[in-house]
């Protein structure tokens, strides 16, 4: 490292202060003497040079904001004459720092300080790390002279080999700010400033690369722009060319435009429009964020299909063979299109196909439990009518404008779903299906249910307005059909547009059609099977409908088949089973397990859960349709005191007022059901309904928890072949209830043989199909003492004084 001098040599010289300016030590630089201190200062020096041998000296001193720094340099004045431009001037060449000590007098107007010569030397040979740092300032300082074609300049830095000298050179840098240049004045030892210099030097030149950088991604980019303007014009010339040649008229992108939209088969109101539009377009220039608007406006108006439509398939039997074929069941609503199709050839054929600018539209409403084949429905009647189909997801839709479309201002707008499915059918009347409509949510977005409001109005939709476009679109003679899982989630003012018809579920029978006709097929061809190759009788399919699954669809049974087929599939790849190959009854245990859903008519007189007095079987409608549903009832412990009624498994309020209401009819009526009652006043009564985490309500466990009361202070058993639905009053009649034909389905499938349902109920039984009918033994009654008489078991020895009581 360098060391510097302990040998100091005392001055006494007048200060030339430079305001913002640094001179160091080495560099020669021109004053002007016209400024007042600086000729003072240089007269000073003359003067004492006169008694003195050699030139002339001052002590050149920055001056930052009226502050003199506390390191000078001393310089000689070199020569003192006329500058460039005229003005008397003098070249002063920089010696070596100066330590700035006390003011003291000497001649002249300047002021005089006493200094302390810096000796600064450096060991000779260098060290290596002193070596390196001069190659690597030699190197940075020559890289930034070629940048500014300094080549002589370049020369001199390279022969410079004091390290003094060499980090002094930076003060012609005109990069640096004065701060930096006191910085280095101030730096006594000459390694740490010429560490100080490269530093300054090496930050300087990355500065200057990044600014490089930037102007010529810059330049490029302007570059790349003048490119584009230039190709885009010369494109015009040619296409302009190109039209003379074929004998088009010259014009504009906006010309294109109006000859499209005069072409066009628009309805009159919507052509207005357009060539309002089109005047926009013309009127704006190419920079206009207002044109690109106006031309994807324009673009989806003449995509529409507003002059597009089909012609209805009015083979009426022929329609019907095509729902028969691709569904069994669901009777009601092939019957509806029937009908629909029907009136529309009647309507057309005496000239009626538009009245009051409406068509024949329909809204249909295919409300019912998952899997029973609401959207495959919608493709079965866009086939049989022969029109375009086009589904549309509305699951999860909690934005309004995801109907009617955005306004075209916002960034990124599209029309409504409503248009687009329109758009992509390609036809003004397409079978739309609105899929999952009692899925659609709402927040601070926006209600999209309320938007469908006018989509599903048969009375306004011919005169639809879409944000967007803007323009009014006739969707009267769309069919629409609407799928949903529960009806009470459809707003009231939506399902009031809309014509209901409920898809209950399939019976055993219709499920053993669906897996052999469909769903066989479907699942052999994915499981790379063929029909030869393996086969399953109608007894294994009826026994994976009724106790592999439970369901009010067919989507398990699906899944159940396809677990079959691909467990034969493997194992006839391992070498385990030869093709062909039948799949009995027989055979299902030791492919898929056991069944999941055994009757309880099935199962050993002890295991069944009514083999205990106090439990009754009741029948519920939820999500998935209908479902056996069991009440359990127990009396507590006398000595507990624990009086009242307890209720357990999530129960609505609907449904505790019911218990109430059987606890009640039994106190009051129990004498002559010849019931012990007095149990009811001493010991707590508790009703409990299993599959405790699912919540349930409504009225029709009435009749229910009535019997399994009844049942419990009798102790006579429940039958199990019997179960019922129905609300109870306090005088004991039995009021009706809704979903008997699911409630019945259940039944059936559960394999329970005989039902009881209120009198005011039996309207409903035509609705359930003949062959459930047909195995059910259904009792319509109007009063709970004739569910007890059909529902409770004759009283065995002793069997009054076998109550349950609770632990």
């Amino acid at each position: 490292m360098a060391a510097e001098s302990a040998a100091f040599t005392p001055l006494t010289l007048p200060v030339l202060p430079l305001d913002d300016e640094v001179v160091l030590p080495g560099m020669v630089v021109p004053l002007d003497l016209s400024d007042a201190e600086v000729r003072a200062a240089v007269e000073a020096a003359q003067a004492a040079a006169r008694s003195e041998p050699g030139k002339p000296r001052v002590l050149l001193v920055p001056r930052i904001d009226g502050t003199h720094a506390a390191t000078g340099v001393l310089g000689t004045v070199e020569q003192v004459g006329r500058l460039a431009d005229g003005d008397p001037g003098a070249l002063i060449r920089g010696r070596g720092r100066v330590r700035i000590g006390a003011g003291t007098t000497g001649p002249g107007a300047a002021l005089w300080v006493e200094g302390t010569r810096v000796d600064e030397t450096v060991p000779d040979p260098l060290p290596g790390q002193v070596a390196e740092l001069v190659k690597e300032y030699k190197a940075l300082a020559t890289a930034w002279l070629r940048k500014r074609g300094a080549w002589q300049v370049v020369d001199r830095v390279q022969a410079i080999d004091d390290v003094s000298a060499l980090a002094d050179n930076s003060g012609y840098s005109p990069f640096l700010t004065t701060e930096q240049k006191v910085e280095l004045l101030e730096t006594t030892d000459p390694v740490a400033r010429l560490k100080l210099a490269t530093q300054q030097l090496r930050d300087h030149l990355a500065e200057q690369d990044v600014a490089e950088t930037i102007a010529k991604d810059v330049q490029e980019g302007v570059d790349k722009q003048q490119r584009e303007f230039l190709l885009r014009r010369q494109l015009e010339a040619v296409r302009k060319e190109l039209r003379e040649i074929n004998g088009e008229q010259d014009g504009e992108e906006s010309d294109d435009y109006r000859a499209r939209v005069e072409a066009a088969d628009l309805p009159e109101k919507v052509r207005e429009a357009a060539l309002k539009e089109v005047d926009k377009l013309e009127r704006s220039s190419d920079q206009s964020p207002e044109g690109s608007w106006i031309r994807t406006w324009l673009d989806t108006v003449l995509e529409m299909p507003w002059s597009e439509r089909t012609e209805d398939a009015y083979d009426i039997q022929g329609a019907q063979a095509v729902l028969d074929a691709e569904h069994a069941g669901l009777e009601d609503v092939k019957e509806r299109i029937t009908e629909y199709l029907a009136v529309r050839k009647r309507r057309g054929d005496r000239g009626l196909g538009v009245v009051g600018g409406r068509r024949g539209g329909a809204v249909l409403a295919l409300v019912g439990p998952p899997g029973v084949g609401k959207t495959s429905l919608g493709e079965s009647v866009a086939h049989a009518m022969g029109r375009k189909f086009v589904r549309v997801a509305l699951g999860g839709v909690r934005d309004e404008a995801e109907i009617r479309g955005h306004r075209r201002t916002y960034v990124g707008a599209l029309p409504g779903r409503i248009v687009r499915a329109i758009k992509e059918a390609g036809s003004m009347n397409p079978v739309v299906l609105l899929d999952e409509i009692d899925k659609v949510g709402s927040d601070f977005r926006g209600d999209p249910a309320a938007a469908l409001l006018e989509v599903l109005d048969p009375a306004q939709n011919h005169t639809f307005r879409d944000h967007y476009l803007e323009v009014e679109l006739d969707l009267s003679d769309v069919v629409f059909l609407a799928t949903a899982n529960v009806l009470e989630a459809i707003p009231e003012a939506l399902l009031d547009r809309m014509e209901l018809v409920r898809l209950d579920g399939y019976t055993e029978d219709e499920k053993v059609v669906i897996a052999r006709d469909h769903l066989l097929p479907r699942q052999l061809e994915r499981a790379g099977l063929d029909a030869d190759e393996v086969t399953v009788d109608e007894g294994a399919l009826r026994k994976l409908a009724g106790e592999y699954t439970r369901e009010a669809g067919v989507r398990t049974l699906e899944r159940s088949i396809a677990r079959l087929l691909r467990k034969v599939a493997a194992q006839h790849e391992l070498g385990e089973r030869e093709l062909p190959f039948t799949v009995t009854e027989a055979d299902l245990r030791g492919l898929i397990g056991r069944p999941h859903h055994v009757p309880e008519s099935a199962q050993d007189p002890g295991e069944r859960r009514t083999a205990v007095p106090g439990v009754a079987t009741g029948l519920a409608v939820t999500g998935a349709g209908g479902d056996v549903l069991y009440v359990e009832a127990s009396l507590a412990d006398p000595e507990t005191g624990a009086a009242g009624l307890t209720l357990t498994g999530q129960l609505g309020d609907v449904m505790k007022e019911s218990a109430q209401i059987a606890l009640s009819f039994l106190r009051s009526h129990g004498a002559e059901l010849e019931l012990p009652v007095g149990d009811l006043k001493d010991r707590g009564a508790h009703i409990h309904f299993p599959a405790g985490a699912v919540p349930k309500d409504g009225p029709s466990a009435g009749v229910t928890m009535t019997t399994a009361l009844a049942s419990l202070l009798s102790g006579r058993l429940v039958r199990t072949d019997v179960a019922m639905t129905g609300e109870v009053s306090l005088t004991g009649r039995v009021l009706p209830i809704g979903g008997v034909k699911q409630k019945l389905l259940a039944a059936h499938r559960a394999g329970i043989t005989t039902v009881i349902i209120p009198k005011r109920n039996e309207p409903d039984l035509d609705d359930v199909p003949a062959q459930v009918l047909d195995k059910l033994d259904v009792h319509a009654v109007t009063d709970v003492r004739q569910v007890l008489e059909l529902a409770l078991a004759p009283a065995t020895n002793g069997a009054e004084s076998e109550v349950p009581v609770a632990a």
